[in-house]
């Protein structure tokens, strides 16, 4: 499926892109790219929080370019309910999406001294993704992306007013300011295969190529969501703004430079995973820093800026059904 947060998959019309770096692509959907990238038919694969789990099974995946500086999960509840902070969900009833998504809810409840497998403390309801459940108030708070999910509430009417829901009327508790927001959306491969030179080589090139759409998408608005409606997503142009915009706001700024691993949410990320025994033990050697530098220093000669230091997000208008 389209969508803006895969936008510099396709690039824009000016991005540069794979062509003029000329690597060809086979491009997977991610919902089986953890699989895949681990098995002997890819080579890579953006990813979200997946890597440490699969590697810790077995599978050589190593990270090469973490694109998301933050992370965009939160957690939100209605502010007529009475919850005002993340801790007050003692005994409430929890919407999170179950498998790898979990990890970073699970933790924040427990730094609240609330256990989520005890069903006396807390109610975890298995949450689809959509927003129904939170919509009808049969769950107390639901797991929401900053990109997607909280914008779908935004899309709907009140039924009390007619008018369409505000931020005004939601608190948004975000894991990355919570303290447990784990590394995101980023590019894997198999450990074997960026052994060889040569490969190292094409990841080099993939990744310079990548962070030049994600930096055209970031200065080129409207393009870049034209370019994912010209791909046949299901959403609609609101709805796409919106994702691309929200989507820019976990990418920039970058202090680093795009794409290169901060070791504080690496260590976070690995802590998260391991407390949550998402992991048995410590990962070691599951990332790398040194092809997203050389990406990010040939980008730099160009005279591309990065960092996105003086990044502003757009005001997005929010549109009945993201229409």
């Amino acid at each position: 499926m389209a969508a803006g947060r895969r936008c510099a998959r396709r690039g824009g019309p000016s991005s540069g892109g794979a062509r003029e770096r000329a690597v060809e692509l086979t491009a997977a959907d991610e919902g089986d790219a953890a699989e895949q990238v681990g098995g002997p038919g890819a080579v890579r694969g953006v990813l979200r929080r997946a890597g440490e789990g699969l590697r810790d099974k077995g599978n050589d995946l190593v990270n090469i370019a973490p694109v998301f500086t933050r992370s965009g999960t939160t957690e939100i509840s209605w502010k007529d309910a009475g919850i005002g902070s993340f801790c007050q969900l003692k005994g409430k009833k929890v919407g999170v999406w179950t498998g790898g998504n979990k990890w970073e809810q699970y933790a924040a409840l427990r730094k609240c001294g609330i256990e989520p497998t005890d069903k006396s403390q807390v109610t975890i309801v298995a949450q689809p993704f959509d927003m129904k459940l939170f919509l009808d108030r049969q769950i107390d708070a639901a797991s929401a992306m900053t990109y997607n999910e909280l914008a779908q509430v935004l899309e709907t009417k009140n039924p009390k007013t007619g008018q369409l829901y505000k931020l005004g009327d939601l608190n948004v508790f975000k894991y990355q300011t919570l303290g447990t927001g784990m590394l995101q959306d980023g590019v894997f491969v198999r450990g074997d295969w960026i052994k060889d030179k040569k490969n190292e080589a094409i990841a080099k090139k993939f990744l310079e190529a990548s962070f030049k759409g994600w930096i055209y998408c970031r200065d080129h608005l409207k393009p870049c969501v034209d370019v994912v409606l010209k791909n046949g997503p299901t959403l609609g142009r609101g709805h796409q703004t919106w994702q691309v915009n929200e989507v820019n706001k976990l990418i920039w700024p970058a202090p680093r430079g795009i794409g290169i691993m901060d070791p504080a949410s690496a260590n976070r990320t690995a802590t998260v995973a391991l407390q949550g025994k998402l992991i048995k033990k410590a990962p070691t050697a599951w990332y790398r820093t040194d092809l997203a530098k050389a990406a990010v220093a040939s980008l730099k000669k160009k005279h591309v800026d990065v960092v996105g230091k003086k990044y502003k997000p757009a005001n997005v208008t929010v549109t009945e059904g993201g229409k």
